[in-house]
């Protein structure tokens, strides 16, 4: 198990790649490693994540991306939004990529390592999302989900997203019983964003 994106410290040798890729009308550099997700380029549902998030009506706070990987979302969202941005990943190597990328492309952002919630700094949040390590199973994609609750503010909103044949549906009942509601904000190529929002 020490060698998939989801282990705390992956055993696989290290091969890293840097590339760039533009997201929220920002050219990122990025540099990935093996054992991390998508490490080749963005993976479409980060990317749709980025664009159909939403900021409108969201409290004061921090943005809480969790499963950060190498930091694509979060370092996004602290480019195009107001909002300061906390990120978080299981992965320590993901975990140092995204703070030496952020880095690499002047992002402020608090970057580091937690298993879910264990180790978040803040007590409250504007906004959670997460593109959940599906792969993880369905168990931790859940507790994502049902943990994501008691931690935002008032008015804050759970989004995350991920495909229907991957789980869609269930995240959504889970969602909807956690919240009392979930709305798929957008499908795209069998990707969905779903969002949440405590009331």
């Amino acid at each position: 198990m020490t060698n998939h994106y989801y282990s705390e410290n992956p055993e696989t040798a290290h091969d890293l790649h840097q590339w760039s890729f533009e997201l929220a009308g920002k050219n990122f550099q990025f540099v990935t490693d093996s054992g991390v997700f998508s490490r080749d380029t963005v993976d479409y549902g980060s990317r749709a994540l980025i664009e159909h998030f939403e900021t409108e009506g969201l409290p004061a706070g921090t943005l809480l991306d969790v499963g950060c990987g190498y930091g694509p979302i979060g370092m996004a969202l602290a480019h195009q939004t107001e909002h300061s941005v906390e990120m978080i990943d299981v992965n320590n190597r993901a975990v140092t990529l995204a703070q030496e990328n952020a880095k690499r492309n002047n992002i402020e952002a608090d970057i580091h390592q937690s298993n879910i919630y264990e180790n978040v700094h803040q007590k409250e949040y504007a906004a959670i999302v997460s593109n959940p390590p599906i792969r993880a199973g369905k168990k931790v994609v859940h507790q994502i989900l049902s943990e994501a609750e008691p931690l935002l503010k008032i008015g804050g909103t759970l989004t995350i997203v991920i495909q229907k044949k991957q789980g869609a549906p269930s995240a959504k009942s889970k969602m909807e019983e956690v919240f009392g509601n979930a709305e798929i904000v957008a499908k795209d190529k069998g990707y969905y964003i779903i969002r949440s929002t405590k009331e």
